[in-house]
């Protein structure tokens, strides 16, 4: 792909560096390293709350190996709140090793979206003894009580997942389906914004959903008629059955860039292994006792992880992508992941890394002028400027074009 289509993902920059002394840093050597990127390069990071929960020692050294790994590869992930499960009964939640996962994660570098605040699947039964109406005041009381516990750790919000089929959902009975039912979907989707914004007006608050059609495009103009504070439209591409291609991933960016808003592809399978049967509906109906990953199945896997990534970060509307397994075996069984179940790497891992600290990173060599003065132009993220006197850290993100730093002794 031309390097020319990444062009919006650059920027430059003048920099004069200062001696510590506050002299012009003249004619030194200046290694620049890319440290982090702008754009979201992320991952579903459930094990890391597995992680910080863990007591087993060899348990806790395998998923230490499978995270370090993850942390090489991305800058953004996602942990599970998952309200049937994180607050199985009522009061009791997994606050403390989900903080402590967040924390974790921040404390290297990563941002971090929780996932989701309200959805119909994997609701908490228990919440089915109460009324309709005392349902509602329960599921804005929990965004607010969550989203105000995680703020300034997580500061991206799935707010609310998968409503186009949310009211017409009828595989079993459950309490949010109730409320959509009775308030409709551009009702709650507002109510359960407006508390979420209330609670952290710098959030960012996505809508996320599996279906990509016109359907949820017209729920998404009806939001923002509402005035619904969404900051940027979620697109799942679980891709179980095969490949989008290029055609369909083209048409589904095009539909949704009417909007403005930023896009982020929020939860991504590609797998390595045979494809489901394109007859089946619901893809939790695929059940199987093992669904292996093969070696043609893994290079195929690589080729189109690396022809979808460059299309999305190509777009000037897309800002995120999560891939959602790290590893397979996960959702369905799929062999979905970067890594086998044994942590061991797959070469989608390694296309993905050719891309992200490869292709799409910037590492060079410059010189300042007699002035101090030296012109960096980079992927837009966070830098590290070196010379022989010291270092300094700055962010290349298009809006500085002139800055002065001084030069921090080593």
């Amino acid at each position: 792909m031309n390097q020319n289509q990444f062009a919006h993902r650059r920027a430059a920059a003048r920099i004069q560096l200062l001696n510590p002394d506050g002299t012009p840093a003249a004619r030194q050597q200046v290694r620049a390293d890319q440290v982090s990127h702008q754009f979201l390069f992320g991952c579903g990071a459930f094990d890391a709350v597995a992680l910080m929960k863990s007591q087993d020692e060899k348990q806790q050294a395998f998923l230490s190996q499978r995270m370090d790994k993850w942390l090489k590869l991305f800058n953004y992930g996602t942990l599970p709140f998952y309200w049937g499960r994180y607050e199985p009964e009522e009061g009791k939640t997994a606050y403390p090793e989900t903080i402590a996962a967040a924390r974790w994660l921040r404390d290297n570098g990563v941002q971090v979206k929780g996932h989701p605040l309200c959805w119909h699947t994997a609701c908490a039964p228990w919440l089915l003894k109460y009324s309709n109406e005392e349902i509602l005041r329960r599921q804005l009381e929990r965004i607010r009580r969550d989203v105000s516990a995680y703020k300034g750790v997580i500061n991206l919000w799935d707010v609310i997942n998968e409503v186009v089929i949310m009211p017409v959902f009828d595989r079993y009975d459950n309490a949010i389906t109730r409320i959509c039912v009775e308030k409709g979907r551009v009702v709650l989707v507002r109510e359960v914004f407006a508390a979420a914004k209330e609670t952290d007006p710098d959030a960012v608050l996505l809508i996320n959903d599996f279906n990509t059609s016109e359907a949820y495009a017209q729920l998404i103009e009806d939001l923002l008629e509402a005035d619904v504070p969404i900051s940027a439209i979620g697109i799942q591409s679980h891709q179980h059955q095969g490949y989008w291609g290029l055609e369909k991933l083209n048409t589904v960016l095009e539909r949704f860039s009417r909007f403005g808003l930023p896009i982020h592809f929020t939860e991504n399978t590609l797998i390595s292994g045979d494809i489901m049967p394109a007859h089946i509906v619901d893809l939790n109906d695929w059940q199987v006792d093992e669904w292996p990953s093969t070696p043609a199945g893994e290079e195929r896997q690589a080729r189109e992880i690396s022809e979808m990534y460059s299309v999305l970060f190509s777009h000037p509307l897309v800002e995120a992508i999560t891939t959602w397994d790290f590893n397979d075996g996960c959702w369905l069984k799929a062999p979905s992941g970067f890594v086998h179940e044994d942590n061991t790497e797959k070469p989608s891992y390694h296309a993905l890394m050719g891309l992200i600290h490869g292709d799409w990173e910037t590492h060079e060599n410059l010189v300042t002028d007699e002035n101090g003065f030296v012109t960096l132009t980079g992927f837009k993220g966070d830098y590290e400027l070196k010379t022989d006197n010291g270092s300094v850290k700055l962010t290349l993100d298009g809006k500085s074009t002139n800055s002065q730093f001084i030069i921090h002794n080593s």
